[in-house]
């Protein structure tokens, strides 16, 4: 399709001698690609207003601009150059941000990527256009307004691709920068020379400010938007061009504006930089001339007039009409809140805040000239306020004004092609960065270089411009070596700043550690330092950062609240309990009509919470814990955190009825809090009514499917079912459980109990084995493992088992009693067996079987007056119990064969001592009797 223009033959000057060089319809060049040096980039300006157009092909055609016709001319191809700078564009990016694919999450990352349920499949896509860019509905007043849902649905397609791998995140990142910088080039060379555009954006991708934006997840917005931006503007360029008005390309733009506003709100500015395209560079207009007719008279409108004012009115009431529409039924009308360490200016009167706004804007230009020393967050005591007229800074706001001015004039009082170049390169470095300026509203930082991105694609290009102009105006050999070297210099600090810059972002750690060397005055980075610290399990270092971001910012009530956590971690519970008391009491006072939020952090009322959670830990004091949650839902009555833990304080005094009422109120501000339904069901279980509590876990598991506590305690509910098709989806939730946390030891026991009762052996065995891995102290695990064993004739497989178990809780009864009875029956050591019945009932005096199998080992040994005896105690505490009465009968019964086996044994033992005694007395008779008649003899 032919693009038509106002075309002019022109000349430019380079080395005394002169060439004639025709523009095209294709690419009426402000600097002509015509000289070999610095990749062939020349200057050429000329009194003679340009009309540009594309840089691709297109068959000659006629035109009418302003009235006037354009004579054809020859078109120039430059398709094979812009390809070949395109790839060199994409292998410089891919060098520069290949580490970042190392990275993980961190910062920002951390609430609009981990903890951001929105981007769940199980969450309604509808959310997305409710919600903020952290999660938060648009309609609660801790929201941020932050509305950017198809930044967040990118996301989303990232999370059913790779759920939380944040490769897939930062990839997705450096494939978006690589495609701003193609479109960026596109956009330069509408305005400048092909070799020209192609070094604004080398400089453009190599920055390091754009760190930020392509390392953290959460800087995709900024390309997201980015690319619908330049979109938008090459259809506006595109309707600029038609003789009547181009409705197709006009509506283009408004639905791309609209959508690049969905990615992030900047996006709106580029109606803007179209409408300053429109009247200053399309109708090559200068601000004399607009001002020359708004106020002379005119008897007729001009054709460029109703051309622009129609096109103009098209895509402003278009996308305002789009953008009230987003405010009223989204926003509610109702900005952010911040408080003064977000933004300490904000909170300052005049002339405080508007010196220290303007100083601001000179730190963001020097950040993009030399970014050097780049930080995270620049928050808090970063940037000292300007307070006075002689503060030496407001030198540094006065250049910044100066030069700003100078160029502002350059682009809108002159008409030459440099003058345009210039003033689109302002359009496009001012207007994207108005949002940021709290010059409409305030924003809840004081510098962020992600919201540099689109403006350094303005600042780029004037350094391009810059260059050629330098080239042109000191023409010869060295010039161009000198340029060619700058170009080279700058390309090559920022791709190794970059690939530096990127390694700060590997971790949380890292990021803000590398920030403290930057400035040590914001003290929420050394909170963010001990954050890190206190994740990795290092409370004891962490302790010290969170101590100097309370002495570097003393009225820090979060710094305060970081040092109690601390202290509670470290088991330093009255070091603890001071901390949170001091910050407890840097609270201001509610003051009654006024809003508690607009005057204080609402992440600073965790300081009742923490507190009443450490106090609670002593049983006697439940009662002041109680007291400190209700005080904090008085200051803030949705605050939700506090209604859960209160329940939790009601459930341990008994309070059940109330700790319904307190979850049924926190329900009331989150209905969509999968956390509140399962406190409910523990409610209801405590209650002792599990259909209830199964139907609040079931709710629970609406909002969320994978919520692993509700998984659970679902399961284990449905499992004491008789109904077997109840049981399976009891064993389907734990299966599911498997799935999203498979590190958990108690889903592998339920397990392992539900096989058990259908007798799949093996496969209890392997659950309950699992279980024990997880968790060698796990005392269920442990016990039902060796009772698997010992009912399947394995008992010297369960002795080890069980000897942990005696180990660890030397008074677990049940496992005493199952060794006992293996040291009984297997090894018929009968002592021992006694010992371990012994100290079993020593541990639960009325445990019957342990009384039981005493008794039995008092058999066992022959001691049956004893096992009588002990038997008939038995009886007398368990009178219900039959085999007590089977066993003392039986014993009673061996007791009486014994006793009648004595007695035969004794009668047969007289009859054989009277016989014996009869013939010992016959023998002495006869011994007698020989003994006389041997006497008689010898007489």
């Amino acid at each position: 399709m032919g693009r038509t223009c106002h075309h002019s033959a022109r000349w430019q000057r380079r080395g005394g001698s002169t060439t004639v060089v025709t523009t095209t319809d294709s690419h009426p060049p402000i600097i002509n690609g015509t000289s070999s040096s610095l990749v062939t980039m020349t200057m050429l300006e000329n009194n003679n207003t340009v009309h540009p157009s594309n840089h691709h092909t297109h068959a000659p055609t006629h035109t009418h601009t302003g009235g006037k016709t354009a004579p054809p001319a020859t078109p120039v191809t430059m398709t094979t150059g812009f390809h070949t700078y395109a790839i060199i564009l994409c292998v410089l990016v891919c060098v520069c941000y290949f580490n970042s694919l190392s990275c993980g999450f961190v910062f920002d990352d951390m609430t609009a990527i981990n903890s951001n349920k929105d981007l769940r499949p199980t969450t309604s896509l509808l959310n997305l256009f409710k919600n903020d860019f952290w999660g938060t509905p648009m309609s609660k007043e801790r929201s941020h307004k932050s509305y950017r849902p198809l930044c967040v649905l990118t996301f989303r397609w990232n999370y059913l691709l790779g759920e939380l791998n944040p490769v897939g995140y930062h990839l997705v990142n450096l494939c978006l920068h690589a495609g701003v910088c193609l479109l960026y080039m596109d956009m330069v060379s509408l305005f400048v020379s092909l070799p020209t555009s192609f070094i604004a954006a080398l400089l453009f991708a190599v920055h390091p400010i754009h760190t930020e934006t392509v390392t953290g997840v959460v800087g995709r917005a900024e390309m997201l938007s980015s690319i619908f931006y330049l979109l938008a503007f090459r259809c506006y360029y595109k309707a600029t061009k038609s003789i009547k008005l181009d409705w197709l390309n006009l509506l283009a733009t408004v639905l791309l504006v609209t959508v690049a506003m969905l990615c992030k709100e900047q996006g709106i500015t580029a109606v803007a930089v179209c409408c300053v395209f429109d009247v200053f560079v399309a109708q090559q207009k200068s601000l004399k001339d607009v001002f020359s007719m708004l106020t002379g008279v005119m008897t007729s409108v001009p054709v460029w007039v109703r051309q622009s004012v129609c096109r103009i009115s098209v895509l402003v009431f278009g996308t305002v009409g789009l953008l009230v529409i987003r405010i009223s039924a989204v926003q509610g009308a109702e900005l952010p809140v911040f408080t003064k360490f977000d933004n300490p200016a904000s909170q300052e009167d005049s002339p405080v805040r508007q010196l220290t706004y303007n100083y601001l804007l000179s730190i963001n230009s020097w950040l993009l000239l030399h970014p050097s020393q780049l930080c995270c967050d620049w928050t808090m005591g970063t940037v000292p306020l300007v307070e006075t007229l002689t503060d030496p800074r407001n030198l540094a706001t006065l250049l910044f004004w100066t030069v700003l001015c100078y160029l502002i004039y350059l682009s809108l009082f002159k008409k030459t092609s440099l003058s345009k170049a210039v003033g689109m390169s302002l359009a496009f470095l001012i207007f994207p960065f108005i949002p940021a300026t709290n010059l409409f509203f305030p924003v809840g930082f004081v510098v962020a270089e992600r919201t540099l991105y689109v403006p350094s694609m303005g600042f780029c290009m004037l350094v391009a411009i810059g260059l050629t102009c330098v080239n042109q105006m000191w023409a010869g050999f060295s010039s161009g070596v000198v340029c060619k070297g700058v170009v080279f210099y700058l390309v090559l600090f920022g791709s190794v700043k970059t690939i530096v810059r990127n390694s700060d972002w590997r971790s949380e750690y890292t990021l803000f550690l590398s920030a403290l060397t930057v400035n040590e005055k914001n003290a929420k980075l050394w909170n963010n330092v001990g954050h890190a610290l206190e994740n990795e399990g290092r409370f004891d270092v962490a302790l010290g950062y969170f101590k100097m971001a309370a002495a570097v910012q003393p009225d820090d009530i979060g710094a305060h609240i970081n040092v109690g956590r601390t202290f509670k971690n470290l088991e330093m519970f009255e070091e603890a309990e001071a901390s949170y008391v001091f910050a407890k009491e840097m609270m201001p006072p509610v003051i009654p009509g006024r809003k508690y939020t607009t005057r204080i952090n609402p992440n600073y009322l965790n300081v009742y919470v923490n507190l009443a959670n450490l106090i609670k830990m002593n049983s006697s004091r439940l009662i002041e814990a109680d007291n400190l949650y209700k005080q904090a839902v008085s200051m803030r009555p949705d605050f939700v955190q506090a209604y859960i833990n209160r329940g939790d304080i009601l459930l341990r005094l008994n309070n059940t009825q109330e700790a319904l009422n307190v979850y049924r109120t926190a329900l009331v501000y989150e209905q969509d809090n999968p956390d509140i339904y399962f406190n409910l069901g523990i409610v209801h279980l405590e209650r002792g009514d599990k259909p209830r509590a199964l139907e609040s876990f079931n709710e629970a598991l609406k909002l969320e499917p994978t919520h692993s506590k509700s998984l659970y305690n679902s399961a284990v509910i449905l499992s004491e079912s008789h109904d077997r098709g109840l049981k399976k989806i009891a064993e389907q939730r734990l299966q599911t459980l498997r799935r999203v946390d498979p590190d958990n030891e108690r889903l592998y026991f339920s397990l392992g109990m539900m096989a058990m009762d259908e007798d799949r052996i093996t496969e209890a065995e392997t659950y309950f084995k699992r279980a024990v891995e997880l968790d060698p102290k796990f005392r269920s695990a442990l016990f039902n493992l060796a009772l698997l064993y010992s009912e399947s004739e394995r008992a010297l497989l369960a002795e080890p088992h069980l000897n942990t178990i005696v180990h660890l809780y030397p008074n677990h009864v049940k496992s005493l009693i199952l060794l006992g009875d293996i040291t009984l029956n297997k090894h018929r050591d009968i002592p021992a067996a006694k010992q371990y019945f012994t100290r079993a009932i020593e541990s639960d005096p009325a445990n019957e079987l342990a009384r039981h199998n005493l008794c039995i080992a008092h058999v066992e040994s022959g001691h049956l007056y004893r096992a009588e005896r002990c038997l008939l105690d038995l009886i007398i505490m368990a009178p219900h119990r039959p085999q007590a009465q089977e066993h003392l009968k039986l014993v009673r019964q061996r007791i009486t064969t014994a006793t009648a086996t004595v007695v035969t044994n004794s009668h047969d033992q007289s009859q054989q001592s009277t016989q014996q005694t009869d013939d010992q007395s016959q023998q002495s008779t006869q011994q007698t009797d020989d003994q006389s008649q041997q006497s008689t003899q010898q007489t």
